[in-house]
């Protein structure tokens, strides 16, 4: 980065009405995979949802790592112990937090088939091999550190070799390693190409049909690639990944300028409230709808599960803060290294 691009950035790093909007997209594109696929599983069949699932494969977390990696500039100047105090104390925290949460509801289940000991053993091994929901809070300190300490790597031999590991497709069946492969071009593209995310923002706001003729165009082409079944082929993912990360960026964009579905802003600007509780809403919901039976059609199952996910986890949040228990969604003093200067308040993961 120029120390000109570092200066944009800067000037940009506070709260930016399309990236809420492309963050809210982001996050209930997270929610609605997780509850679509939950669903689909445990009836044994699929509904219509299973499509809108498939057609955000390509692009759901190369956008959100690019998002990630937007406001990198603004912070990796800073010194090594308010550096980790920023990006790594404060997912491990969320991290440690909620895996625990997560295997508190989830233990008896695991007891019945396993046996306790199996339990313990499967919590401990969370903290090697991400759990369930939370891999995306523990693979972010991993990109913030390596990216921090290969400063002084010329740039575009690691975008180049970040590009190549995800066209390997690599699968070694540890989380970590092959997502870090996967999605690292995307977080560093974010923070190295940052000035260009934000030009195309300014251009699709300055012409909204030109940039909703883009958006139109590639869904077609998207939608194609995924039925073919050519979205996985290497470069064709790499470039749907970041073909759909800008259309999602001019599409958050053209909605921030009509101030449309302000609803997903909402969800952009509390999207780590909503990825940390959404599980416990969605799967009491798929439960109960499924064993109920009061709704028959997969599809519609599925649709109001990923509703009752996305606004379940506000709920939840919202009674903590009324409950006081705010350490569920905000890191408490005592876990901090460096201190605070202002009051606490929820940080996004940008």
């Amino acid at each position: 980065m120029t120390s000109n691009g570092t200066s944009a950035v800067t000037e940009r790093s506070t709260r930016i009405d399309w990236v809420d909007y492309a963050k809210g997209i982001c996050i209930v594109m997270v929610v609605m995979m997780h509850s679509v696929l939950g669903v689909e599983a445990a009836a044994g069949q699929t509904g219509f949802m299973h499509a809108f699932v498939m057609f955000a494969k390509p692009f759901r977390m190369p956008d959100f790592f690019l998002i990630s990696g937007l406001f990198l500039a603004v912070v990796i100047d800073r010194d090594w112990r308010t550096y980790l105090d920023r990006k790594v104390l404060h997912f491990a925290y969320f991290y440690v937090l909620w895996v625990t949460i997560q295997f508190g509801f989830k233990a008896p289940g695991f007891a019945a088939e396993s046996g306790w000991r199996h339990v313990g053993f499967m919590y401990l091994e969370s903290f090697i091999e991400p759990f369930g929901t939370l891999w995306f809070i523990y693979l972010l300190p991993v990109f913030f550190v390596v990216t921090k300490l290969l400063r002084g790597v010329p740039p575009l031999a690691i975008w180049l070799a970040a590009a190549a590991l995800e066209m390997a497709h690599i699968t070694t069946g540890w989380t970590v390693i092959d997502e870090f492969c996967g999605r690292f071009v995307y977080f560093y593209s974010g923070y190295l190409l940052a000035n260009y995310v934000f030009a195309l923002s300014d251009r699709a706001r300055a012409r909204p049909a030109l940039a909703l003729v883009g958006v139109a165009l590639w869904t077609l082409v998207n939608g194609a690639l995924v039925v073919s079944g050519f979205d996985e082929w290497p470069l064709v993912s790499l470039a749907l990944g970041f073909a759909g990360a800008g259309a999602i960026i001019v599409a958050g964009t053209l909605l921030a300028r009509m101030q449309w579905l302000n609803f997903l802003r909402y969800c952009g600007e509390h999207s780590i409230v909503i990825y940390l509780a959404f599980f416990l809403p969605m799967a009491v919901t798929r439960t109960l709808l499924l064993k109920t039976g009061l709704i028959t059609d997969i599809g519609m199952i599925s649709l109001i599960v990923t509703v009752a996910g996305v606004a379940g986890a506000v709920v939840i949040w919202r009674l903590a803060l009324a409950l006081r228990a705010n350490f569920l969604f905000e890191r408490p003093a005592a876990f901090w290294i460096v201190p605070k200067k202002a009051a606490p308040a929820l940080q996004p993961a940008e």
